[in-house]
């Protein structure tokens, strides 16, 4: 199962969006992230971001830095 949302946090985040163009390396540094606080989450619209935003206090040092630099501004 954790395998399957992994491949799955990372093809979501490898389709194309305007809002969240991230690299191998930032996926990398949100995918324990991800994996811990937004499993259930569907790719599309921000919603991993966002996601990931409302735990932003939670977050990894290094997801941290991610989640800010695609937050609006």
């Amino acid at each position: 199962m954790r395998k399957m949302l992994s491949l799955f946090f990372l093809a979501a985040l490898s389709l194309p969006h305007a809002a969240l163009a991230q690299t191998a390396a930032e996926r990398t540094a949100c995918q324990a992230d991800f994996e811990k606080f937004c499993p259930s989450v569907q790719p599309g619209g921000g919603r991993i971001i966002e996601c990931l935003a409302e735990h932003l206090n939670d977050l990894t040092p290094q997801c941290q830095t991610v989640v800010k630099a695609h937050m609006p501004k």
